[in-house]
């Protein structure tokens, strides 16, 4: 009998959870980043930060292959001993609890920018951990149902830039092409932690149900996030000039301020309202495995009480230390370095050592 029969998710809510974890925050201010470091030819380190990104997410399935029944803290347990397994189980919560917060907190401060300048932040940290709680508390597969639902309640949203483009767009301001790949090559880091989301494939892989299709899922979730961040990015490149563009810390959202209806005029406030859909659907995995980790290392199968603790941890943060855009952008810097090496480069070894122990342990059996 399968050991996570009973929370077990399809191969479309596999391909969301992941998806949904990489098209977060990031997006928002991604045209900027990319404008600053590679100019207009920006767009290009996108698609070669998809393929990093495809490269490692494969990387991590082979590794799960290994164990296809248990966690990665299971694995490691295997193979490296039972301290090993609780070590790795400390640092994925702690991970994915830090990874979390960060999210939260941004979405708290561009809420409170563009929509309610006059909340305080733990106010609408309680009103984000509520919906947080109620959803997450049942498990991965109604998370996974919720991610599902909210991707077919926002494919209308990209009409909100093709609206903003029909009142001006120059697609001149991207010539000429490949005008200086060394920087844009050099900007390929800077989309890798956009794709950053991908790793909850370690968390997510005992719980799929054919995970034969592990793979492939894996590539569908990582190629909608590059299609994303394509038109996004290509969207602000040929609106704003190549000057402009970097005088604007959320190209993505003020793009819209040129959109108006007679029923509505600033459109850019719908768009965010309805964009926390999507940011809830970058947190809530990491508040899941924050919770799944340490209710492995204690033994216990129900998570709920941990989550509980979590989000109330989170809004007494949130209460005593007041969120601001400096303390979250250093946040998300030391989040990136440390992710990085955990996400791109560990992976790669972890799977090269499991390749030849098994190898080695061959050779001694014959």
């Amino acid at each position: 009998m399968k050991k996570y029969a009973y929370n077990e998710i399809t191969l479309m809510q596999y391909i969301f959870l992941i998806h949904g974890a990489q098209f977060g925050i990031g997006v928002l201010q991604l045209p900027r980043i990319l404008a600053e470091k590679a100019g207009m030819d920006g767009w290009i380190p996108i698609i070669l930060g998809w393929i990093a990104s495809v490269a490692a997410s494969l990387i991590i399935i082979q590794i799960m292959k290994k164990y296809p029944e248990g966690t990665l803290f299971d694995l490691f347990t295997k193979y490296f001993g039972k301290w090993a397994g609780k070590a790795i189980a400390v640092f994925i919560a702690l991970y994915c609890a830090y990874s979390g917060f960060i999210i939260m907190q941004r979405s708290i401060l561009f809420i409170q920018v563009w929509i309610v300048p006059g909340v305080a932040g733990y106010v609408l940290m309680i009103l984000f951990a509520i919906p947080t709680y109620t959803i997450a508390r049942n498990g991965i597969r109604i998370i996974g149902r919720y991610a599902e639902l909210i991707f077919f309640l926002i494919l209308w949203m990209p009409c909100f830039y093709l609206f903003a483009l029909r009142e001006s767009h120059h697609w001149i301001h991207l010539l000429p092409l490949f005008k200086d790949m060394k920087k844009a090559l050099l900007a390929t880091q800077s989309t890798a932690y956009s794709f950053f989301g991908f790793e909850i494939a370690f968390l997510l892989y005992p719980f799929l149900q054919k995970k034969q299709t592990a793979s492939i899922g894996i590539i569908i979730a990582n190629s909608l996030s590059m299609l994303v961040f394509l038109f996004i990015t290509l969207a602000c490149f040929i609106f704003f000039s190549p000057d402009e563009i970097t005088l604007f810390n959320e190209p993505t959202v003020s793009i819209l301020k040129v959109v108006e209806f007679r029923f509505v005029e600033r459109m850019e406030i719908i768009f965010l309202a309805l964009y926390l859909l999507v940011l809830s659907r970058a947190w809530m995995p990491y508040m899941y495995g924050a919770t799944f980790c340490t209710s492995w290392l204690f033994g216990k199968q129900d998570h709920s009480k941990h989550l509980l603790l979590l989000l109330l941890l989170m809004v007494m943060i949130t209460y005593f230390v007041t969120p601001t855009f400096n303390l979250n952008d250093q946040l998300q810097e030391l989040s990136s370095k440390i992710a990085f090496p955990f996400i791109y480069i560990v992976p790669l070894f972890l799977w090269i050592y499991l390749i030849i122990h098994e190898r080695i342990r061959g050779r001694v059996a014959k």
